[in-house]
């Protein structure tokens, strides 16, 4: 019986319907590519002299392989020998051409940092009057706690300086790369969020030096002054001006949707982040979605794909997507495609990040185009090179790294582990979706983990759930952003229809980030990354032999459940946190304080909530909390209040009760506004009340009642309870200052003795004597950060408490602090032991 012939390449039968015939994976612009991405890694910001010689030893070595190449060939001329050995020396002589180049494109990069007056200027901190042209959008800070108080948010977007006139009145021109930062309050805020890229302005502020370390793409930071407005010297051009017309069209269409629907829309269309709130920020980056939050290549190609069909069936004459319905043929379809992605960058910013994803995005019309997936390896790396020496700081871009990492596993891996899936029963679709999220999650991981600390376990789960709508909310993003200048009511209409997936998305997300087990903590910087790898590598080895054994493949996916659920019974057995009948803990919350006191099953009072919203949450999760009849904030300093949204996210919380002193006013105002969005009354704590909850009961010994005067400044206007859980005492008195300590116990002079005492003021050195003996606590407890610029806790403070016998522990050091038991069997037991 003669054999079907097949095609010698690919083994594949010929005349079949789906034969992909093509011939091994092309890698020889993989090395290259490599080679200037290394050597722009390692050139940007360096010296010139570095570079210089760099790049001539690249070349010198180049010249030297290329010329015994030569010389081989010429004496291997009249021989059978193959050339095997002059392609390797080409090939290596290549990426050694190809390093040169990069070094020295990052070099000429590098100089702009250099050049003219402004890195001088810097250094001296000198106001200025700097002409410049605005090179980005302009995005908000995130608030931060720095000590007692919270960072206001600014505004801030890159610009290149084009004139700069010093403080003696002396002018150069220039073209040195910046940052400016202007403020984000008062009148002049949405001006300044409402520039666009290409804009000219002059302004006049401070210079000062950018971030030590090397490797940003700027020269100086120019800090605008409160008041000051943008002055425009040059509209933006016509292209920014459209863009910019579309962009605000379709956040005008978003309007009337859902508030996480509202703030993702434009984050999915056009990486439009200004209306995600911190909150889901971090629920993305926890359950590892935040690529949804970015421009990516993954947006052209949803819409490349609604055009031109699936990758892989463009040459069949099935081949899916619009265009064939239409009639339009592949070569013109070819180059509507091309016109998508232009449009693509003119819409979302010729920024390097869009440049990214539009590179990213042209490798897909190419698999569209031609149906051929093992050219686009060569294609990756060829965008690769460009992209790195048109702008070399891409060498050095985490975001970079991730895109090039993920379309690489999509390439490469994704099929591989989509076939075996489908060999095992599982349908084609899930296959392939289940195989991308698993390739692009392997790939990234151990990048993720090396800038934040951290191993996402709810991923891929997460990832697979929000794929399916994707596509929907993307498309029909894009359809609303086209339709906005031309009819708004159907924009709103689109808007609303594309805020539907939209919504699922954003609650795939909170739902992920909420799981006790969501994430877990992970060595930083390349060691930790490199750990992850090895152990991805580790856990994939033993994944394909697991298969074979499907009960021990439930098993793993029942172990891998519980890490993330983390039942509170199991999580007890397995780690000894939180150790049974805990009646007070002290979460490790960094430089700040949150206490918690049970109050029954699954409750508890929450006695101020730290300076970030994420730590506080994390305790209260460990320890099963799910519903706070009250949070006491015992004053207004960002460190007990900013973590007050982690308090409130997904717990029933019965109301918020505050000190009598409403300073600072800003964060007063936060409060209240927190509050009032999670619909949770505000009340003040009465001078002297008594409560009562489960098993705790307690006293306000402080602020005290009229006609004394109320303390005037915050800290010793902190409300200090004396409480009580069973025959457990303990004094919380918040951040009290000597002044106040005293008069607190000229007010309350029968004041007994305690089991346990909350150091005030994270330990500082500004302790009475007089209430530290007076209390005579067996365990003094202290909340501080580690390493915090403050130098809490005090030696002195912890020699007084020492002294007076009682047992010191410290969240810095021995991480959150659980109490148990009383009299004779009282014990603090931390977290980290």
């Amino acid at each position: 019986m003669t054999r079907p012939a097949v095609h010698a390449m690919s083994g594949n039968r010929l005349g079949a319907s789906e034969p992909r015939q093509e011939g091994p994976v092309d890698l020889r612009l993989v090395p290259p590519a490599l080679a200037v991405w290394g050597a722009a890694a390692l050139a940007v910001g360096a010296s010139g002299r570095w570079v210089a010689g760099f790049a001539a030893a690249c070349v010198a070595v180049a010249g030297g392989l290329l010329a015994i190449r030569s010389i081989r060939a010429v004496r291997a001329s009249g021989t059978r020998r193959g050339p095997s050995a002059g392609v390797g020396a080409t090939a290596v002589a290549a990426a050694l051409l190809c390093a040169a180049a990069g070094a020295a494109s990052a070099g000429l990069h590098s100089a702009d940092l250099h050049r003219g007056p402004v890195p001088g200027l810097a250094d001296q901190y000198s106001r200025v009057t700097a002409e410049l042209t605005v090179a980005s959008d302009a995005r908000l800070t995130r608030p931060r706690v720095r000590g007692a108080n919270t960072v206001p948010r600014s505004v801030v977007f890159d610009a290149d300086v084009t004139r700069v006139t010093g403080p003696d009145r002396s002018a150069a021109t220039v073209r040195t790369p910046i940052l400016v930062i202007a403020p984000a309050h008062g009148p002049a805020s949405a001006q300044w969020q409402r520039l666009l890229p290409s804009t000219e302005l002059r302004l006049t502020g401070r210079l000062a030096p950018a971030m030590p370390g090397g490797g940003d793409r700027i020269a100086a930071v120019l800090r605008v002054s409160d008041g000051n407005l943008p002055e425009v010297t040059g509209p933006p051009t016509a292209v920014q001006r459209t863009a910019g017309d579309l962009r605000a069209g379709l956040c005008e269409a978003t309007e009337g949707l859902a508030p996480d629907a509202r703030a993702l829309l434009p984050g999915l269309v056009v990486g439009d982040t200004s209306r995600v709130p911190p909150e889901l920020h971090d629920a993305f980056e926890a359950t590892d979605l935040t690529h949804l939050l970015a421009v990516s290549g993954s947006n052209l190609t949803i819409v490349l794909i609604l055009l031109i069909g699936p990758p892989g069936t463009a040459l069949r004459a099935e081949r899916g997507g619009i265009a064939p319905r239409l009639g339009i043929s592949l070569r013109t379809t070819a180059l509507l495609g091309g016109a998508l992605t232009l449009a693509f960058v003119v819409v979302c910013r010729p920024e390097p990040s869009v440049l990214r994803a539009a590179a990213c995005g042209l490798i897909t019309l190419l698999a569209i185009g031609t149906g051929r997936r093992r050219q686009l390896i060569p294609a990756l790396a060829a965008a690769v090179l460009l992209l790195v020496l048109y702008d070399p700081w891409l060498a050095r871009s985490y975001g970079f790294l991730l895109s090039v990492l993920a379309t690489g596993a999509l390439l490469t891996i994704a099929p591989r582990w989509s076939d075996a899936l489908q060999r095992r029963g599982v349908p084609p679709r899930l296959a392939e979706v289940l195989a991308a999220a698993a390739a692009a999650q392997a790939v990234c991981a151990p990048v993720v983990a090396m800038m934040a600390a951290r191993v996402s376990l709810v991923a891929i789960p997460c990832n697979l759930l929000a794929e399916f709508a994707v596509a929907p909310a993307t498309v029909l993003g894009f359809a609303a952003l086209a339709a906005a200048p031309v009819a708004m009511p159907v924009a709103e209409l689109l808007a609303r229809c594309a805020g539907w997936p939209a919504g699922w998305i954003a609650s795939v997300a909170r739902t992920g980030a909420a799981l006790p087990g969501a994430e877990a903590d992970w060595p930083d910087g390349w060691r930790g990354g490199l750990l992850l790898a090895g152990v991805t590598a580790l856990v994939l080895f033993t994944a394909r032999r697991l298969l074979r054994h499907p009960w021990l493949s439930a098993a793993c996916v029942l172990i891998l459940l519980l890490a993330v659920l983390r039942p509170a019974p199991l999580t007890r057995v397995l780690t000894g946190w939180p150790p049974p009948g805990w009646k007070y803990v002290m979460c490790d919350i960094g430089q700040g304080d949150a206490s918690v006191l049970a109050a029954g099953e699954g409750t508890a009072v929450v006695v101020d909530a730290g300076p970030d919203p994420k730590p506080v949450d994390r305790c209260l999760r460990t320890l099963g909390v799910t519903r706070v009849p009250l949070v006491l904030l015992t004053h207004f300093h960002a460190d007990h209040v900013a973590g007050l949204p982690g308090v409130l996210r997904g717990r029933a919380v019965g109301e918020i009760r505050t000190t009598t002193l409403q300073e600072p006013g800003d964060q007063s105002a936060f409060v209240r506004r927190t509050a009032a969005e999670a619909r949770v009354p505000v009340l003040r704590t009465a001078p002297g009340e008594r409560r009562r909850i489960g098993p705790l009961s307690w006293r306000a010994l402080w602020p005290p009642p009229l006609p004394l005067p109320t303390p005037e400044e915050p800290n010793d206007a902190s409300v200090t309870l004396l409480v009580h859980s069973g025959d457990l005492t303990l004094l919380l008195p918040g951040d009290l200052e000597p002044p106040a300590q005293q008069a607190l116990l000229r007010a309350h002079p029968a004041l007994p003795p305690v089991d346990v005492l909350k150091v005030a003021h994270h330990g500082s050195a500004y302790q009475d004597p007089a209430l530290l003996a007076r209390t005579r606590a067996r365990l003094a407890l202290i909340s501080c950060g580690h390493d915090n610029p403050y130098g809490h806790p005090s030696p002195r403070t912890l020699t007084a408490l020492r002294a007076g016998g009682a047992t010191v522990l410290r969240t810095d050091t021995d991480g959150s602090i659980a109490v148990t038991g009383s009299g004779p069997g009282l014990r603090a037991v931390p977290l980290r032991s």
